[in-house]
């Protein structure tokens, strides 16, 4: 699915060249799990960017379901990343004037020739699998850190990726609400059969893939990993006893917030969509170093 060929990258430094990724070879096959570990600054998130094509390396090649990123021009690129590659990302990358089941539907309405009502269908069958139906209509400023990222995870798998970035998903997030976002991107991942790439300074979160992949320096090792199953109990625990748990109703300023956002939602979501359109497809380009 996703293999590196002597990759190479470098970044221009104000008296020097720096190497960030130094002739890095791998492979991950269809269906993996696969964790990418290693300390800040070791180049995990700029090995990302290559393996999605938002970034070009220097030397070497990567091929992504076995077309060579580098013979293809930047539309082409957006392309094939629009139909075969979800991400997520550590600060969710929600749009704060669209709803949750809007954000989860944008990247369809920007690219797919589906009806507005197919779409919005396809939408809400994602947000019952990360159990957010409930909060279709609210706004991220009327969500908790957890519930974004469990809204950005069923607008990642919107499209039907072949494979899923995910950087330092549980980052920002308590113990409680990583465990279940690792739970719910595990049985996504699965039930889809896409193959994921999770970069993470989680070692409980690292344990719970197939392989671990270690950056260091630029270099990349392989080294053996087995799955915490103490982790993993406390994990699906979790997830079962906030499926069953009933939610806080909103705070009288949240409340507040939600009336004042209101009005924003009066829109079709057609037309919202070409207000943020061009938004959404730098999204889809951005890439962190």
């Amino acid at each position: 699915m996703l293999k590196f060929q002597s990759v190479s990258k470098s970044f221009k430094g104000s008296n020097e060249s720096i190497d960030v990724v130094k002739n890095v070879e791998f492979i991950v096959k269809e269906g993996e799990f696969v964790a990418i570990v290693g300390p800040s600054g070791s180049g995990k998130s700029t090995l990302l960017g290559l393996a999605a094509g938002l970034d070009k390396p220097d030397q070497g090649e990567v091929i992504l379901d076995g077309v060579s990123l580098s013979s293809l021009s930047e539309d082409e690129l957006a392309n094939l990343r629009s139909s075969k590659v979800g991400f997520i990302f550590q600060n969710f990358q929600l749009l704060p004037n669209l709803t949750a089941i809007e954000n989860v539907a944008i990247p369809l309405m920007v690219s797919s020739n589906l009806s507005e009502k197919d779409i919005l269908s396809k939408s809400k069958d994602l947000l019952v699998s990360v159990h957010m139906e409930h909060r279709e209509k609210h706004f991220p400023l009327q969500l908790s850190g957890g519930e974004e990222q469990r809204i950005a995870i069923a607008r990642s798998f919107i499209n039907d990726p072949k494979i899923l970035f995910a950087d330092e998903p549980t980052a920002n997030l308590d113990t409680k609400n990583g465990n279940i976002v690792m739970e719910l991107l595990q049985n996504l991942n699965r039930e889809k059969g896409s193959t994921l790439i999770v970069v993470t300074h989680d070692h409980s979160v690292a344990n719970l893939a197939d392989r671990i992949l270690e950056m260091k320096d630029g270099e990349l090792s392989e080294r053996k990993g087995t799955l915490a199953k103490s982790s993993h109990s406390k994990i699906k625990s979790s997830i079962k006893k906030k499926a069953l748990s009933k939610q806080k109703p909103l705070s009288n300023s949240k409340s507040a917030s939600k009336k004042k956002l209101a009005s924003k939602s009066k829109l079709p979501l057609k037309t919202k969509t070409k207000t943020v359109s061009k938004k959404s497809q730098a999204l889809s380009k951005k890439t962190t170093r």
